[in-house]
């Protein structure tokens, strides 16, 4: 009587009954369709293959190419959202099939159900269709369906999904378990967050080992969410295990996949395409906050590519970018990336004739070209560095190599340092006499020796040993330098021409494999004595490089540079306080200025954006990207870059 009381009550206050009280609702039962005949003889030979479908209308050619592999057999589709229609687009409108049985769930109790699992056993293919992938997580994780895919898939029988049939196929995968889909900006403000519902240990598909889906991609705009997916899926990672990768198919694409790995797209549009995300930069992520990954390498597969699956390798790709994550935004970078200087001075345009303006500029073109050339055929950033400074150091307009200034005893002592910041090796040499390119002896010191710096005779005695090319002191020498130093010994001035008043060169590179290398080259400064040595061959005074933090080569009043350890605090006002690359540049050279120094620097971060920054002078500079042309600038004035 009680209970016959409450019901009512409890209804109508819109209430509901405690476990002990209510009785459990019955799940709905499962839906069954057939199309075709289900006993009749498979016409071909079943192989293996996965088709993978990003979630749009379906590509016919792809379905025959799935049917095909089934032998032209009997389809079993599974699915928790959609029903028979599937199996009439399947049995009618595509066609060539003995028959197409769909069941539709509705509960995890299903996934017990003797008919359902025999069905399963018996198909030639298994399509898993669209939905609610939660569901299917729910539903069939720890089920014999569950065992049953890995075993068809196994035993060399096709399988295709679409959409979160896709979705759920890989070794990890986003499970939308909050009843939601979360969007990339999400999904990238907080990649270890709650909302980004990671699971595994569901199926177990060897061509999708080390890989998370996901599907609708560049028409939902799921490039960030992915990159979250993956920083959240290899926490925890073993070291010893390759990094994961992410796989996106637009809703136009579907990616088949042979037994052997190798993956071709089928598309109803020329723009649908397969994207291929390298998950190494998007290891190690800790911490709850926006996603801060520099540099992800994305590469697209379209219809003329091949996909090697689980490794991800692309052949033929339509496209290789770069990416920078940072405070839930991702932004397309350059595949590399090249900035110069050749000094600083007081520089106005009333400074320098025309003809020396085109010379200038002429110059650092040069430069900045020898320099991309390296980058542009693939090669390390390090190579290139040198490249450019090869250049600067060949060109007497520059105070670097030929050209460069005199000391108080009238000689040319060249310094220069080059440093990798893959490996944090370095190389530097101060006071050398004799070799063409200081660069390269900088270079030498850093392959070949198991020391930093090498200074004066000793560089010089190393440099022959070496093998690299000698030059007559002459060979330095020019009669503008000349006529400089005669001036300053006339006037007792530290520097004469306040177009160049700190003369240096350098580069900074960031290189396809995102791999960062600094180096710079100087004669100095006009009239030094007592064999002094400035900023630029001290490592983290007047160049540093690091990956994944900057890369920097400065000029200006070397003691003050190296007082402030430039080059380096530059790298920890990023890595350490979380400045933009810009900032920390600014910042910098502010600190710089607070102490008395005048000058520059350039800088280049991971995500391939330098920064360039000089206090109230003009600086000799330029830049160019992937794809680019080079880019000068010598007056303050001028932009290269924001």
């Amino acid at each position: 009587m009680v209970r016959g009381l409450l019901l009512p009550l409890l209804a109508a206050l819109g209430l509901a009954l405690s476990p002990a009280v209510a009785k459990e609702a019955k799940p709905k039962p499962y839906e069954h369709y057939v199309f075709g005949k289900l006993n009749t003889p498979t016409p071909g030979p079943v192989s293996g293959g996965l088709l993978l479908m990003g979630g749009g209308d379906r590509n016919i050619d792809s379905m025959k190419w799935f049917f095909g592999k089934a032998g032209n057999g009997h389809i079993v589709v599974i699915s928790a959202s959609y029903g028979k229609e599937i199996g009439e687009e399947f049995f009618d409108e595509v066609g060539g099939i003995q028959s197409a049985e769909i069941f539709v769930f509705h509960d995890r109790s299903q996934s017990t159900n003797r008919k359902i699992l025999d069905r399963l056993r018996k198909a030639d293919g298994i399509f898993i269709a669209g939905g609610d992938q939660s569901r299917y997580v729910r539903y069939w994780r720890g089920t014999p369906v569950a065992e049953i895919l890995d075993a068809h898939v196994a035993a060399g029988k096709p399988l295709a999904g679409t959409s979160a049939g896709l979705a759920m196929q890989g070794e990890k995968l986003y499970g939308a378990m909050d009843d939601g889909s979360i969007k990339s900006p999400e999904a990238l403000a907080d990649p270890l967050g709650p909302a980004n519902t990671i699971e595994g240990d569901f199926v177990h598909f060897a061509l999708l080992k080390g890989i998370v889906t996901d599907t609708h991609f560049k028409e939902r705009d799921r490039l960030g969410r992915l990159f979250a997916f993956l920083a959240k899926a290899q926490v925890g990672r073993p070291a010893d295990q390759p990094a994961m990768i992410g796989l996106g198919v637009d809703e136009s694409a579907a990616l088949a996949v042979e037994p052997d790995g190798s993956g071709r797209i089928y598309a109803t549009a020329p723009d649908g395409y397969a994207w291929v995300v390298d998950g190494s930069t998007l290891r190690g992520v800790t911490g709850r906050g926006p996603l801060d990954a520099p540099r992800v390498k994305v590469v697209g597969v379209g219809p003329g590519s091949v996909v090697h699956l689980p490794s991800g390798r692309v052949d033929n790709p339509v496209f290789e970018r770069h990416y920078a994550a940072r405070a839930g935004e991702i932004v397309e970078v350059p595949r590399w990336s090249l900035a110069i200087h050749g000094g600083a001075g007081v520089i106005e345009r009333k400074t320098l004739s025309p003809e020396k303006e085109q010379a200038y500029r002429a110059g650092l073109d040069a430069a900045l070209r020898a320099g991309a050339a390296v980058l542009d055929k693939g090669g390390a950033a390090l190579d290139a560095v040198a490249a450019a400074v090869r250049l600067l150091e060949d060109n007497p307009l520059f105070n670097a190599g030929r050209g460069a200034v005199f000391t108080a005893e009238g000689r040319n002592e060249l310094d220069a340092a080059i440093m990798d910041g893959k490996t944090l090796k370095a190389g530097a040499v101060a006071g050398v006499t004799r070799t063409r390119h200081p660069i390269d002896l900088a270079r030498a010191v850093m392959d070949n020796s198991p020391h930093v710096m090498l200074a004066r005779d000793g560089a010089d005695r190393f440099s022959v040993e070496q093998g690299l090319e000698q030059a007559d002191p002459a060979w330095f020498r020019t009669e503008e330098r000349w006529q400089q130093l005669l001036a300053w010994r006339a006037k007792q001035q530290a520097a004469v021409d306040p177009t160049h008043l700190f003369g240096t060169v350098g580069a900074v590179a960031l290189d396809a494999d995102g791999h960062l290398a600094a180096a710079t080259s100087t004669g100095g400064m006009t009239g030094k004595r007592w064999g002094r040595i400035g900023d630029s061959p001290i490592i983290g005074a007047g160049t540093y490089a690091k990956d994944g933090q900057c890369a920097v080569s400065a000029t200006g009043s070397g003691e003050y540079f190296i007082r402030e350890s430039a080059a380096r605090q530059v790298c920890d006002r990023v890595a350490w306080k979380g400045e933009s690359l810009k900032d920390a540049a600014d910042d910098t050279i502010m600190a710089v200025g607070a102490i008395g120094g005048d000058g520059g620097l350039i800088a280049m971060g991971p995500d391939g954006r330098p920064a360039f920054a000089i206090n109230d002078l003009g600086m000799y500079r330029g830049q160019i990207t992937a794809g680019g042309v080079p880019a000068t600038a010598i007056f303050a004035d001028e932009k290269l870059a924001d």
